[in-house]
């Protein structure tokens, strides 16, 4: 079950959250250093961690699930925020560069089709981060914390749905080694506890990010149904007449 939007928001809007989401972005902006020329799409409660890349990327908006809720975003200018069903993603096949997916696995009941539907909208070369709780980590087990709550993940647990959802993960990094503590003691020493848990502690961090790749070649079941069989086929040169000659017999 997901979080309620607004205690996402609440939670975001407090000592400790701001904490968190300034340490969850600056291992983000480790893995894509930048966002020129791409399309970057964040899906879950993204809005946070998106910002840095506005002026980069061409294009930067939000796909909140139904069962979340939404919250404007940005505050200033246009809305780049939609409310949608996570498994019918409002996007064009191969449309989307990177998927930046946060507070959304963890409380997803469509774990499967939602992956299959990012799968379908990124490009060839397109990435996926995941960010998830760590389910060894303090933050999954502290309630008053959108990442206390939901389905926490293993590193290897979290490479394997990738695995079996048509993705190649390609590397993995920590973030939020401090403990969810409000007291302003604990935050001040925030950027310390990160540089002694990323060198010491990687298996306690508060949230796993894993960053995967679009397995382009991946088979086709003979007994897939239309719908699957006409998202995992990639398209070919010559049209739709000489893709339908590379789609298995019924």
């Amino acid at each position: 079950m997901y979080t309620d939007i607004v205690a996402l928001r609440e939670f975001y809007q407090t000592s400790l959250g701001q904490v968190a989401r300034r340490l969850i972005r600056r291992r983000l902006r480790e893995v894509w250093p930048n966002g020129n020329g791409l399309t970057i799409a964040g899906i879950g409660y993204a809005s946070p961690y998106l910002r840095p890349y506005r002026d980069e990327a061409d294009r930067v908006f939000a796909l909140m699930p139904a069962a979340l809720g939404v919250s404007y975003w940005p505050t200033e200018g246009p809305g780049l925020v939609a409310l949608t069903d996570e498994t019918e993603l409002p996007l064009a096949d191969l449309s989307v560069d990177r998927v930046l997916l946060i507070h959304g696995l963890e409380g997803t009941e469509q774990l499967r089709p939602m992956l299959r539907e990012i799968w379908r909208v990124l490009a060839g070369g397109g990435r996926l981060l995941a960010v998830v709780p760590n389910r060894r980590g303090l933050w999954a087990r502290a309630e008053w914390t959108p990442f206390g709550h939901g389905y926490p993940y293993s590193v290897s647990q979290l490479k394997q749905v990738l695995r079996d959802t048509l993705f190649v993960p390609e590397r993995t990094a920590h973030a939020l080694f401090i403990p969810p503590l409000r007291s302003r003691f604990a935050l001040a020493w925030a950027p310390a506890w990160e540089q002694i848990g990323v060198r010491w502690f990687k298996a306690l961090a508060g949230v796993t990010m894993i960053e995967a790749s679009k397995q382009l070649f991946a088979g086709v079941s003979r007994r897939a149904t239309t719908r699957e069989t006409r998202r995992l086929i990639l398209p070919v040169p010559g049209g739709a007449a000489q893709a339908r000659r590379h789609q298995p017999d019924a």
